[in-house]
């Protein structure tokens, strides 16, 4: 992927940008949304470790399907483990953290087109914009499944650490 010691100091500085950039942009839809002032944390860290996800994903694999399939899995095991630390419903970590990768843009311009009787296009981008929502939908149900697989393990570690506190 990258051959030299200045392209990886490069991609880590676009993946350090792009968790900061991503955070903000999950924090901030969480102040808009009313998520709880003590989920945001979470829900920006969850939003920022799919958003790298996605991005290193796609470094590698330039289509629609496999980066946001990956950043779904992400959000949907980080966003249950942290509803569960939070004791908040898990969607209030959700919404916020999947705000970055919802293809508004892409629905936008085929919206344009399709007003504009450009009908390839539109197809084109309707195309896109459904191939993106059905890869995030598949990642929440496979990350759901997951979550659950591993669920009574988290409840004892949980359960443990609070034994140890006190």
């Amino acid at each position: 992927m990258f051959n030299d010691h200045r392209d990886n100091w490069r991609l880590v500085m676009d993946v350090l940008i792009e968790f900061i950039v991503s955070f903000a942009s999950s924090v901030g839809f969480g102040l808009i949304t009313n998520v709880p002032r003590r989920s945001l944390p979470a829900a920006g860290i969850t939003g920022s470790v799919a958003w790298v996800a996605y991005y290193l994903v796609l470094q590698v694999n330039h289509g629609l399907i496999l980066p946001n399939f990956t950043a779904a899995i992400v959000i949907g095991i980080l966003g249950n483990i942290s509803a569960v630390l939070f004791r908040v419903p898990v969607n209030i970590i959700y919404v916020p953290s999947l705000v970055s990768l919802v293809p508004g843009g892409i629905m936008y311009l085929g919206m344009r087109s399709f007003t504009l009787g450009k009908e390839s296009s539109t197809s084109q981008y309707m195309f896109n914009s459904l191939t993106i929502a059905i890869s995030l939908a598949v990642g929440f149900v496979v990350a759901e499944v997951v979550f659950y697989r591993i669920k009574p393990l988290l409840t004892r570690l949980i359960n443990h650490a609070k034994k140890f506190e006190s």
